[in-house]
């Protein structure tokens, strides 16, 4: 159903949860646990969302340093059951507050994970139900796959409106190849080292995952078409909310392609519309208007 699936997940010792509502990684609650790595100490907080290897340390920890976790609660070392199948390090369990385990390896930079439910069927109906983008419903007749016009119109403005929870038909500005890939937004990015960030493609829904560590608050270097691996970036363009440089993607809307902007630094949510379209279209709750 949805692509970006939140887990819940709590301290297997004492069942207190480890959701941090206060530190945010990905636009989502993040998982907040003490780390431990040689004789530094700190707090760490984990992306959420499942798949995504986002994350924010008070310590630096060396690539491919074994680390443990320990409950902020309870103080209790986190247990591990068995080790990683990729580096043969422990691989660290957490509760789902929803039945079963998942589990992530303890060694920095490798991205093994595991998930377990004690009952399937009833798992995946509560993630789909509960979990399946922070309770967010979308209008039951709309085709989330297929959808060529997202534009709803206000009987009360000449203007359209892109209404919250719109599936936005992304192209590229340069080839105008689609960028939508098993219903997500992907872009290439470059940052210290080169992968591919996915966003949601749906209007307001801030959540996104990366095959890269994006640090939290920090500006991507450059953002790509995984096309034609031209630059999306508009150098004349910037954030509405930071001043970060914006980059540009094409959207489809009434009867032709408009430009969309989107900010490049991580955790932002501002985005907007190029000037000319101000008058024809609008977003709804956009940070922008």
């Amino acid at each position: 159903m949805y692509n970006f699936i939140t887990i819940f997940v709590k301290c297997p010792a004492c069942g207190k949860s480890l959701m941090d509502h206060t530190k945010k990684v990905d636009n989502e609650p993040s998982i907040g646990m003490i780390i431990k790595s040689g004789d530094q100490k700190g707090l760490v907080w984990l992306s959420s969302i499942y798949g995504s290897y986002s994350h924010a340390c008070e310590i630096e920890i060396k690539n491919d340093a074994l680390a443990d976790f320990y409950c902020p609660h309870c103080r209790e070392h986190l247990p591990t059951r068995f080790n990683c199948s990729a580096c043969d390090a422990p691989m660290v369990d957490f509760n789902l507050d929803m039945g079963g385990r998942v589990s992530i390896c303890s060694r920095n930079g490798c991205k093994n994970h595991a998930i377990e439910f004690e009952d399937l069927s009833l798992a995946l109906r509560r993630l789909y139900q509960q979990y399946g983008f922070r309770g967010r419903e979308y209008p039951k007749n709309l085709d989330l796959r297929t959808s060529p016009d997202p534009v709803v119109k206000n009987e009360q403005d000449s203007a359209e409106f892109l209404e919250t929870g719109t599936f936005l038909m992304a192209y590229c500005p340069h080839c105008r190849k689609s960028l939508i890939e098993n219903e997500m937004l992907k872009l290439k990015i470059v940052n210290d080292e080169e992968g591919f960030l996915m966003l949601s493609p749906y209007l307001n829904a801030f959540t996104s995952k990366s095959t890269v560590f994006i640090p939290e608050d920090k500006v991507v270097k450059d953002l790509k078409c995984w096309h034609c691996d031209k630059t999306l970036i508009e150098s004349e363009k910037s954030c509405g909310k930071c001043g970060s440089p914006a980059a540009k993607i094409s959207i489809s809307a009434r009867t032709k392609l408009i430009d969309f902007y989107i900010c490049t630094k991580k955790g932002c949510k501002w985005h907007g519309l190029n000037e000319n379209d101000l008058y024809e279209i609008k977003l709804e709750d956009s940070e922008e208007w």
